[in-house]
């Protein structure tokens, strides 16, 4: 059973569709290596490893993977009887009374869901250290952030608790984590996966829910799972091509690859993540694709920086405080969300109007950049996984939190701004044993040839032998 840490989803799934180990089996194994490892990472927030087990006891319906343990994300995914406190002490009692869409579609397909991962205030910053219940430790090093928003998964993935788990991305909150965690994340196209039954769209259209995993086929599995169109959808997704599985093994083109290492603001790259940017570059024109250096990719940064913050804030606003200065919800957030919702509530309709503009102005300049390239490449973050505290909340004007929000990660939110889908890929190892993530960018809708990459680049340079200190 000490083995089953080891394996991905995909692989558990086969051995209970076997018979030679039963899904109780499998999730009482998660469970004890989430018992054991979560009092150092403190990755899973509220465990609910009975609802598991009966979920197991009522029977689990067939699929790749049926009877694989999994995590929910504290925010933004209801699971009926679950807490979901979005990492906020606002919402520390409260308990969801249906599933949302995606919570649904997993069930359906006999996913076992163990408990929510530890999520900062609202998913709002790149670190998961939410005052309420606590910061997420990295298991390469427990001195380090595993990133946020979705660092309680990422973590849980990394250490070996589940193979994959759900995560949501809104600035970049799938892949940053899932870069300083060495492990595969995924943000879909815009749409892909929904955020019903209620929601239309969430942060002006600009957060994806999807997962973070080990393995790229878990990824790709997930998405089939999840993917496609809720009832009463006010946009259209793109259309899936067959299975994204399925997908994996079909012939991938040579690609027309650009990389731009130059952060459109001005901000420092760390000099180990660069390099490691150009090693994968000398590894795809190995394996046939074609890369250029850029130095820009066509879109105002500057506005696209201004116009998330606008969003966000009024987001903020509206959603805790509904508008009202003197609610007293405001009172019970961190310091810097506070001030965040405040700023958002004084902001004029015509401010936030101006920011959607800018937010489909990226999806424009994005259609273009992608008219002439089939992947952009960059880091994943400016660098590996900084200390706990660093790009915490706690003690800074949002001016200082958002600026530090911004600079460590320059390329992934105009991938949330535009719909494109974007991943980050565990290639690299930092000289200290930290690991750094890269990554690419597709045009809209083309989620099956970034899986199809990812694939490739799994094959030709595997990361899953790579062990943090504290697994399983």
């Amino acid at each position: 059973m000490n083995g089953l840490a080891e394996l991905d989803g995909i692989a558990l799934a086969a051995l209970i569709a076997k018979g030679e180990v039963s899904a109780s089996e499998v999730v009482e194994a998660s469970i004890e290596r989430a018992e054991r490892l979560n009092p150092v990472l403190h990755a899973v927030v509220h465990p609910y490893y009975n609802l598991a087990r009966e979920q197991v006891l009522r029977g689990l319906p067939k699929g790749p993977l049926s009877g694989v343990p999994m995590l929910l994300k504290n925010t933004g995914f209801e699971a009926e009887g679950m807490l979901l406190s979005t990492g906020s002490e606002l919402h520390r009692h409260t308990v969801s009374t249906r599933d949302s869409t995606i919570t649904a579609r997993y069930k359906a397909a006999g996913m076992v869901i163990i408990g929510r991962s530890n999520t900062p205030e609202f998913a709002l910053s790149f670190t998961t250290e939410p005052e309420a219940f606590g910061p997420t430790h990295n298991p390469w090093d427990n001195t380090r952030t595993p990133g946020g928003s979705s660092g309680g998964s990422t973590a849980a993935v990394a250490s070996g608790i589940v193979p994959l788990s759900n995560s949501s991305d809104g600035a970049g909150s799938t892949r940053l984590p899932a870069s300083h965690c060495g492990v595969f994340g995924l943000k879909p196209s815009r749409l892909v996966n929904p955020v019903g039954p209620i929601a239309a769209e969430v942060l002006g259209g600009m957060s994806t829910p999807h997962a973070v995993s080990r393995s790229v086929r878990d990824n790709a599995a997930m998405l089939d799972v999840t993917s496609g169109a809720d009832l009463g959808d006010a946009w259209a997704s793109p259309a899936r091509p067959g299975t994204y599985l399925a997908a994996l093994d079909a012939p991938l083109p040579r690609l027309k690859i650009a990389m731009l290492l130059k952060p459109p603001l001005g901000s420092e790259i760390d000099a180990e993540v660069l390099e490691q940017v150009r090693a994968v570059a000398r590894l795809l024109e190995s394996l046939g694709h074609h890369v250029i250096e850029i130095d820009d990719a066509g879109y105002d940064a500057e506005n696209l920086k201004t116009a998330w913050r606008i969003v966000a804030g009024v987001g903020i606003g509206l959603g805790v405080a509904g508008g009202d200065p003197q609610s007293p919800n405001l009172a019970k957030l961190e310091h810097v969300n506070r001030e965040w919702a405040r700023e958002g509530i004084a902001t004029p309709a015509t401010r936030y109007a101006w920011a959607i503009g800018q937010v489909q102005a990226t999806s424009r300049a994005m259609g273009r950049f992608f008219a002439q390239h089939d992947i952009m490449l960059t880091p994943s973050a400016a660098e590996p996984a900084p200390k706990l505290g660093k790009l915490a909340g706690k003690g800074k004007d949002v001016d200082t939190f958002y600026d530090l929000f911004w600079s460590h990660s320059p390329f992934t939110a105009v991938f949330n701004s535009s719909g494109c889908p974007a991943m980050s890929v565990p290639l690299g190892m930092s000289a200290g044993g930290l690991p750094i993530g890269v990554h690419f960018g597709a045009g809209f809708g083309k989620d099956a040839l970034l899986l199809q990459l990812a694939a490739e680049l799994e094959r030709a340079a595997p990361w899953a032998i790579r062990r943090p200190p504290i697994f399983g």
